[in-house]
């Protein structure tokens, strides 16, 4: 892989690989999972089935036990082309269920695919492939989740940021999809809205025949105009004509090919009563930008309306890069937001199987005041030692604690790695 942005995810595949018979690479088209294929399979000395190629796609669906067999690890691309071949990697591991058998990708969420759920139930290992953060762009190994949860007193230090408000929104509006980097703007324009009318002319095609095609993009644009809120699918259908329950079967169809997902509520079961409804965020703060027709000129204007663009994006992009963060991470039990009725907020809580809580919460803004923080205090009133840590991200160049366990921070430190 060499010239290539090494991928932190590869030491987690390659470790499972060793301990499970089935490991399964899901994430949005174009995100590096071929890449990452091809060279576990070059180090092993394997050739990679690539199912995305229609004569050996074809293939596969009418002999798929030959295509399963051979030396492990066996590696398949674009397994969801045909779904035939989990049945007979079930075959095969009736057999022989060592480890490291095979490795798969797949551009659709895999409880998406007929039977798919049920077919390897206990022997298959799923792993979300994201786009690159940006550690991997920069080319360093970030570790602020990581470090929050250890020691999160040590990300506070004097050194000032050097990020300013025109680099953030740079990197907002690029986003991390491999073939958006290094593109002039126009460029990258036209390679979003491509890769757009291919996932759902072909990937949503895919996975159902659905009566109002032309509804699709529309809905998709609805729903970017809610990334990082509450999400409101009856105001989402009926903006583009469909009904809720239409628009929610669409939106459960967007997120399985991985153009949205929705972040669920947490903490239900707090004293301060928290709503159940989940948010939505575009996979993409790139993509998320381009759907919405922002542009880094537009969104740096000093005007109500770009200031609220931009903060919603911006915390699409720092949850995704969390996101991220814990996709290469041992044992975190869950992530989600948590909103009390009263309208107290923490962006995004992650929690590890030990039951340590870290909540951050996102600011577009240079300066975080006294209101911005209601929402960790409550928290941490809440949880009491439970919350190891509680962060603000903000735009601003410097860092500080404000009080036990709670604290504030430029919005790099998600990609300046702490020693």
């Amino acid at each position: 892989m060499s010239g290539m942005i090494s991928r932190r995810i590869a030491a987690v595949v390659e470790s499972l690989c060793r301990e499970e018979p089935v490991v399964a690479l899901q994430g949005p088209r174009t995100v590096g999972k071929t890449t990452l294929l091809r060279a576990i399979a070059a180090s092993e000395g394997v050739q990679v089935v690539d199912l995305d190629d229609l004569a050996t796609r074809e293939a596969a669906a009418a002999d798929p036990a030959t295509f399963v067999s051979g030396p492990p690890p066996v590696c398949i691309d674009e397994y969801q082309h045909v779904p035939a071949v989990l049945d007979a990697i079930k075959a095969e591991l009736n057999r022989d269920s060592s480890p490291g058998r095979f490795i798969i990708t797949g551009s659709t969420r895999h409880d998406a695919l007929p039977r798919a759920a049920q077919t390897l139930t206990g022997r298959l290992h799923l792993v979300t492939v994201y786009p690159f953060s940006q550690g991997e762009v920069s080319g360093s190994r970030e570790n602020m989740l990581e470090v929050l949860f250890e020691r999160a007193s040590s990300l506070v230090t004097s050194d000032s940021s050097q990020t300013s408000r025109e680099e953030y929104i740079r990197r907002v509006t690029i986003g991390g999809f491999p073939m958006a980097l290094g593109r002039s703007d126009t460029a990258r324009n036209r390679w979003f809205d491509n890769y757009v009318t291919l996932s759902l002319e072909r990937d949503v095609a895919d996975l159902s025949k659905i009566r109002q095609k032309r509804a699709l993009p529309s809905l998709l644009s609805r729903l970017a105009g809610q990334t990082a809120q509450m999400l409101n699918m009856a105001a989402a259908g009926e903006s583009v004509g469909l009904k809720a329950d239409t628009a929610e079967n669409y939106t459960k169809l967007l997120e399985s090919v991985f153009l949205v997902h929705r972040l669920p509520a947490w903490g239900k079961s707090l004293r301060a009563r928290a709503v159940a409804t989940p948010k939505l965020h575009v996979a993409d703060s790139g993509l998320a930008a381009r759907l919405l027709r922002l542009s880094p000129g537009k969104l740096a204007r000093l005007e109500a309306t770009s200031l609220q663009e931009f903060g919603h994006l911006f915390e699409t992009f720092v949850v995704s890069e969390i996101l991220k963060q814990v996709s290469w991470m041992e044992g975190v039990a869950s992530c989600g937001h948590w909103r009390t009725h009263d309208g107290a907020e923490v962006d995004l809580v992650v929690e590890r199987d030990d039951g340590g809580i870290v909540g951050i919460e996102v600011k577009a803004g240079s300066r975080v005041l006294d209101k911005d923080l209601t929402g960790l205090r409550i928290l941490k009133d809440e949880l009491g030692d439970a919350l190891v840590a509680g962060a603000v991200l903000h735009t601003g160049h410097r860092a500080y604690t404000v009080e036990e366990r709670i604290h504030v921070l430029p919005a790099d430190r998600l990609w300046i790695p702490v020693g």
